[in-house]
């Protein structure tokens, strides 16, 4: 399958710069997966599409300020480091800019040194491992210093971090958030549990690797960054109820749907399960977990829009994306969402 089976034209304007100001007033396309029909609504319209006895799936992963601005101790040099993943013992698996200034052995320097760090390795595509050492509480310091890790597409600066944050974001560990789930307010949760919706949380803390492109023209060489996600007992018992009961378990964006695919058994039951994930969902997957999805509009030739039209079918998903951009939708993390169903 050639990677620009999924390219399509997406004018710059249509990139969102900034979040609207409340969360539930993004629009909403609703895509039915078996016929291709379009619905135009907006987000606040989400709680009509849901019967008791669902079960919408969220994703509690929270952001961290992962963005850090330092210098080097012996020449003054100024290097940025997006910090990705932890390691044992205050080491992080990190990319810093620009690389070829961190060497083995360099030390940084952040706040005027309440922070420091060490290079203590090296991998490919500016990757750097760095040890870290500082007095008192590791994520307080990283609040205080670090910035919002925001895509590369959004060149505006973010006024309130808590804006590139769900509202049930509880776990710290991703170095981009989960942008379906911002479109949520505590009201619309409320307003689907008075249906007699039930909502499950896991938790897939995401890398920046959901930003990497596609650098192969075969789709299934590319190689899946891993990321890790965890499920308790009792998300995994209630989503069982829900499959037993007849109801439908419908995800808040690809980080739970790629989660609940991974943990799923091949008769759709769960069970509650910790690891690193890298699965990678394109056309001809067969889903087993998962009866809908709510996702934002992704970049063209993305791994995400290949897991959209996994499930509904390429041919769908790309006549749907061209009615978006006819529209004027709003594209990518702060942009308008897609109800798949």
């Amino acid at each position: 399958m050639n990677i620009n089976d999924f390219d399509f034209h997406l004018p710059e304007e249509l990139i969102a710069q900034t979040p609207l100001e409340n969360r539930e007033s993004s629009r909403l396309m609703v895509l039915n997966r078996e016929t291709g029909e379009i619905s135009h609504k907006y987000f606040y319209d989400i709680t009509s599409y849901f019967k008791a006895g669902d079960t919408l799936v969220l994703n509690e992963t929270k952001v961290m300020p992962a963005r850090l601005h330092g210098i080097k101790d012996d020449t003054g040099a100024h290097i940025e480091v997006l910090l990705l993943k932890q390691e044992e013992n205050d080491c992080w698996e990190t990319l810093v800019k620009p690389a070829k200034r961190v060497k083995e052995g360099t030390v940084l320097s952040f706040g005027e040194g309440k922070l420091r760090a060490e290079c203590i390795g090296i991998s490919e595509q500016g990757g750097r491992k760095l040890k870290f050492f500082y007095e008192g509480i590791f994520y307080e310091i990283l609040d205080e210093l670090g910035e919002m890790p925001l895509p590369p597409y959004i060149k505006e600066t973010l006024d309130d971090r808590n804006r590139y944050q769900t509202v049930f974001a509880r776990e710290v560990g991703s170095a981009a958030a989960p942008t379906a789930g911002l479109h949520f307010t505590n009201a619309i949760l409320d307003e689907l549990r008075a249906k007699g919706v039930h909502i499950a949380f896991i938790t897939l803390h995401v890398g920046l690797g959901t930003f990497r492109p596609v650098s192969v023209d075969n789709i299934e060489e590319h190689d899946m960054h891993a990321e890790y996600y965890y499920m308790s007992e009792e998300t995994a018992a209630l989503l069982n109820r829900t499959r037993e009961k007849g109801g439908r378990i419908i995800t808040v964006g690809t980080t739970s749907t790629r989660t609940l695919e991974t943990i799923a058994a091949q008769d759709g039951t769960f069970q509650a399960a910790s690891g690193w994930t890298s699965i990678f969902i394109y056309p001809g997957y067969t889903f087993k977990a998962i009866d809908g999805m709510i996702t934002n509009f992704h970049l063209p030739k993305s791994t995400l829009i290949m897991l959209v039209s996994a499930l509904a079918g390429r041919e769908h998903v790309l006549h749907a994306y061209n009615e978006a951009v006819r529209e004027k939708y709003r594209f990518f993390s702060f942009g308008d969402a897609m109800l798949i169903l």
